[in-house]
């Protein structure tokens, strides 16, 4: 198997989690896509600032795969390349993507908040101390 082969199979795969999993959580969670984000409604050109979809998606896209290029090829040597491959693909869908598709959901229906302070405010500061 090439290894453009593989490459298309991630993008393909990570194209479907995207979509069907991303639409999936979007009605679970009752998403209204018209509704105005954080950075819209108290734009104040320091800490709340509309960027541009793309410009989120390369954030969104670094933060989840930051640690691949390190731990990916250490655990290949390990496990072989086929687990890891499998777990870094179906990982990043349904554990990544839920978790940076949730954490920024209870961000922006907590006026964009850390979570951090979203802990703090239903939670109590020990639990966000401890955290």
């Amino acid at each position: 198997m090439t290894a453009l082969l593989i490459i298309v199979a991630a993008i393909a795969l990570l194209a479907v989690g995207y979509v069907f999993y991303g639409s999936w959580l979007s009605k679970q969670w009752g998403i209204d896509p018209k509704k105005k984000t954080p950075a819209v409604e108290k734009e104040d050109g320091v800490d709340y600032v509309s960027a541009k979809p793309a410009v989120l998606m390369g954030h969104h896209f670094s933060s989840i795969a930051g640690a691949g290029p390190i731990n990916g090829p250490i655990q290949a040597a390990i496990f072989g390349w086929v687990p890891v491959f499998l777990w870094c693909i179906i990982g990043g869908i349904f554990f990544g993507g839920l978790q940076d598709y949730g954490s920024l959901f209870a961000s922006i229906r907590h006026d964009g908040k850390s979570l951090g302070e979203i802990i703090k405010d239903t939670m109590g500061v020990r639990a966000k101390n401890s955290s």
